[in-house]
């Protein structure tokens, strides 16, 4: 029985594990090796010239190029000091009170600033928003502390957070309002609306190295952006790729009561025109996925024919009768491949608007399904993508949050866990969806297969599926009008000089 609740109090992040020479590396859309680019820094510019060389990963991963982020200063590490600076920073642009109090100070006068049209702000490159901040792990014990894992690893959760908050910075970067006052606050706020793919690399965080964020807009609209975040560690004096992220953020009035107008985004040259039509393509790729989706339409004849062989398998033919449920060989209940948490939100967890910051529940569903991966497989599992991420309604301070993990698919060494974050009210006992998070994990031995139940368990099924297969390049969806798939693989934004 794999079904359990526990009150988690802080999980070990990544672990590095390679798998067994038996994993087809051509059947996951795996490349035995690929190009990174070498640089060399360019005085004043963020743009440096690059010779390709080919490497190889020992795992079959993705080497992501070196980025420069040097402006002019050679021995300049990053623009805008530590994580605790950028969130000094946004608090004063932001015009924040210090301090908790239950009651916010209105922003109602900010209303007036915020432009009416989108011709009213002037248009912005990727090299403007271009900024990098350290986390200082070798410096400062007692944030050392708060990022360790009891293996001496780092919190991954931890990260999330960080990278969150660093994606709001970034736009940050990029918004530029000429008529705004000098002394008045920004006439903003930002909202996380998902995070669309994270990708890590086979480098495992350690807590005692100083670990840097950094990233650019990469696709805006008239009232959404998107952001690019790389982090990486500074491990024996050169700085390692742990992963990149893909955050889309809304843009709302000072009130957040509406959609506000932010500067258009013009690529500045060839390199910039390509990541801004991967944006477009991957806007083009989610109204897609939002159509397909299994709540509005029904599954596919593959898809329907896939769930009635997996009810026939499960079925005692013996009996001849549809109610008698048998488990196969080889197969795990989904509904005994669960686990779940309440979480209390505090004050300390709120962001600038006195909601739960986004990244404090990224943290805590990840460290939820890394447990139930665990759990399940019996021993400790690599996180491979979080490939999906959605913000559906934001979440008061003091709420009673009920997060819910399953497995609800297996492929070989992989596994696909679901992460639903519900608002609970004590008092009426209902509960409302606010999140959804999506992990694929791996382990070195090969999983036992997921057996839906019931109709609503095989559609999860179907989902997860849909969700792994796009996490690890298989079947990537095509954009009606696109002669190339519409996914982060196609113009990564990973692969750009900035």
């Amino acid at each position: 029985m794999i079904s359990a609740r526990v009150r988690l109090a802080g999980l070990p992040g990544i672990v590095q594990r390679h798998f067994s020479n038996t994993l087809h590396s051509k059947r996951y859309g795996i490349n035995q090796g690929t190009l990174i680019k070498s640089v060399t820094p360019v005085s004043g510019s963020l743009i440096s010239e690059t010779k390709t060389t080919l490497a190889s990963s020992q795992c079959g991963q993705r080497m992501y190029s070196n980025i420069d982020y040097l402006k002019g200063d050679p021995n300049l590490e990053c623009t805008a000091g530590t994580m605790n600076d950028v969130k000094q920073t946004i608090i004063k642009k932001l015009g924040i009170e210090v301090g908790y109090t239950p009651f916010v100070s209105t922003r109602e006068h900010l209303v007036k600033y915020v432009p009416q049209s989108v011709k009213d702000l002037p248009p912005r490159s990727m090299q403007d928003s271009f900024t990098s901040a350290i986390i200082p792990l070798t410096t400062d014990k007692i944030l050392k502390d708060k990022y360790v894992g009891f293996m001496g690893n780092v919190r991954v959760g931890r990260l999330m957070e960080d990278m969150d908050m660093f994606a709001v910075w970034v736009v940050h970067k990029h918004i530029l309002v000429p008529d705004l006052p000098e002394g008045v606050s920004l006439p903003y706020t930002f909202v996380t609306v998902l995070v669309d793919k994270i990708d890590f690399t086979d480098l495992m965080p350690t807590h005692d190295a100083d670990i840097r964020l950094s990233g650019h807009v990469s696709w805006v609209g008239r009232t959404s952006i998107e952001v690019v975040v790389w982090m990486e560690q500074k491990l024996h004096g050169k700085w390692r790729k742990l992963t990149r992220a893909l955050f889309l953020m809304a843009a709302r009035d000072a009130t957040n009561t509406k959609a506000a107008f932010i500067n258009p985004l013009v690529p500045a040259n060839e390199e910039e025109k390509v990541i801004f039509d991967g944006g477009e393509s991957r806007k083009k790729r989610r109204v897609q996925l939002q159509k397909e989706d299994l709540l509005k339409t029904e599954p596919n004849d593959f898809e329907q024919r896939m769930v009635h062989e997996l009810f026939v398998k499960s079925i005692d033919t013996k009996s001849k009768a549809f109610n008698k449920r048998i488990l196969p060989p080889g197969y795990v209940w989904m509904e005994d491949a669960t686990m779940a948490n309440i979480v209390f939100s505090h004050p300390e967890d709120r962001n600038a608007h006195n909601k739960v910051f986004g990244g404090f529940l990224m943290r805590n569903a990840l460290e939820l399904s890394w447990a139930l991966a665990y759990n399940f497989a019996k021993r400790r599992p690599k996180l491979e993508h979080i490939s999906d991420i959605s913000f559906h309604h934001p979440v008061d301070v003091s709420s009673m949050l009920n997060m819910q993990a399953h497995v609800i698919f297996t492929d070989l060494h992989y596994m696909e866990i679901v992460v639903l974050a519900d608002v609970y009210d004590a008092v009426t006992g209902q509960q409302t969806t606010t999140n959804s998070f999506y992990y694929t994990y791996s382990v070195a031995e090969r999983l036992p297969k997921i057996m839906p139940k019931t109709y609503h368990e095989a559609m999860y099924y179907l989902d997860g599926r849909r969700k792994f297969r796009y996490a690890m390049g298989i079947d990537t969806p095509k954009v009606a009008g696109s002669t190339a798939p519409a996914s982060s693989e196609t113009v990564d934004p990973t692969k750009s000089k900035l």
